[in-house]
């Protein structure tokens, strides 16, 4: 990889941070529970990628870190639904 890409790939990341930070800054705080609950189902698209990262080749670093993905992204997943689910119930009557 040449060092150009390098600082395009990190500039890439840093504007990201700073755009995400500064739209989920600006979310009222009585929205941050629907929206995190619609995000967190966009990991599956996640599950999906580290699925295919991971592959079916030998032990190396993609595979180990398309493991560690599939985990964090099916928790993410897990998590979004029961926090929806949760919020839901609140809103029965009783």
């Amino acid at each position: 990889m040449e060092h150009t890409d390098l600082f395009m790939l990190i500039y890439i990341f840093a504007l990201a941070c700073f755009v995400g930070f500064e739209l989920i800054a600006k979310v009222p705080p009585t929205l941050h529970t629907p929206l995190m609950s619609g995000s967190n189902a966009i990991s599956g698209i996640t599950i999906v990628g580290a699925i295919i990262a991971t592959g079916i080749e030998a032990l190396n670093l993609a595979t180990i870190l398309g493991i560690v993905a599939i985990i964090f992204a099916t928790t993410n997943v897990v998590g979004g639904y029961l926090v929806t689910d949760r919020m839901l119930k609140m809103f029965k009557k009783k």
